[in-house]
């Protein structure tokens, strides 16, 4: 029975690859997999275990599909009332809910095998509770309850640096916390922008986002006073030694940077500038991430001499 179906879900993969690939939103999922492996190295003064690094992104990067995919199936009416989502493989007619619900399923299920096999059990029960929390609690509940659903559901958004870190320790340290923390307080600036540019739709889909229940200026001021506190947390990897003077000059950059734009879409009131803003953002938190790796491998040697100095 179980080998019928999954032969079944491989002849629909083959003839729908584009649309099954959608359902996982890969640019967020390489999004999520990049601040993973960045966790798993920064774990260890060393190099990470290759079976380590391979499966466990593999495994982290699977289960981030199948919550993406389970979010799909979830939202698949609201998605139909709004312009950027009407067009998605279940709104539009390309695939079916049993077709969704069983791949979100396979791929899920074959990410926690791999995660099992090749980390520990606290990363696999972790990431499983990621993605319940993203596609369960924020989806179905969250969402529609409360205009803080994305800060109290951004917990499970967060999570990919401290399950690559703990994939390689099998325990949560301070420094795995950390990079939760910034991931965290991200996401609000981060999605806010985007809610501002799409607040209509959410109006019509009778979503609670916060420029539909709070007004747009409001959302502006949460989004600069984010931004300010976002910046103050990434320079915590330095403050406590975790990483050096590279990484320091990244963070003010790139948090002069997001300030910049948070602070011009406040100020002059500009809706236009939302999705400016919702860009840079992302690009912030990948060079970010970039600047831990980089100043954790390439220029470990000038961290204690740095600190040394200042």
């Amino acid at each position: 029975m179980m080998t019928t179906a999954i032969q079944t879900l491989h002849t629909s993969v083959r003839r729908h690859g584009r649309d099954y690939l959608e359902l996982t939103k890969p640019k967020v999922v390489a999004l999520i997999t990049f601040t993973a492996i960045v966790g798993m190295l920064l774990a260890t003064p060393g190099m990470v275990p290759w079976e380590i690094l391979l499966f466990g992104a593999l495994g982290i990067a699977l289960m981030a599909g199948s919550a993406a995919a389970l979010n799909h199936l979830v939202d698949r009416r609201v998605d139909a009332l709004m312009a950027r989502t009407c067009r998605r493989p279940l709104p539009s007619g390309h695939l079916e809910t049993g077709q969704v619900l069983g791949f979100a399923l396979v791929i899920g299920m074959l990410g926690l095998v791999l995660l099992l096999s090749f980390t520990n059990p606290l990363t696999a029960a972790l990431t499983a509770a990621s993605l319940i929390g993203y596609a369960v609690v924020y989806t179905l509940f969250l969402k529609r309850a409360t205009p803080q659903n994305i800060v109290i559901g951004g917990a499970a958004g967060a999570a990919p640096p401290l399950l690559g870190w703990t994939a390689v320790t099998g325990q949560v340290d301070p420094g795995a916390l950390l990079l939760f923390l910034i991931i965290y307080v991200w996401t609000p600036p981060h999605f806010w922008a985007l809610a501002i540019h799409r607040r209509h739709d959410y109006a019509k889909a009778d979503i609670p986002m916060l420029p539909v229940t709070h007004g747009v200026a409001f959302t502006r001021l949460q989004i600069l006073l984010y931004t300010i506190l976002l910046v103050l947390v990434s320079l915590l990897p330095f403050l406590i030694g975790m990483s050096g003077g590279i990484y320091l000059v990244g963070a003010l950059i790139l948090g002069g940077r997001f300030l910049y734009y948070a602070a011009r879409l406040f100020v002059t009131g500009d809706d236009r500038l939302a999705m400016p803003t919702f860009g840079f953002s992302i690009v912030y938190l990948f060079g970010l991430f970039a600047a831990l790796m980089l100043d954790h491998y390439a220029f470990g040697p000038f961290t204690t001499l740095w600190h040394g100095l200042f």
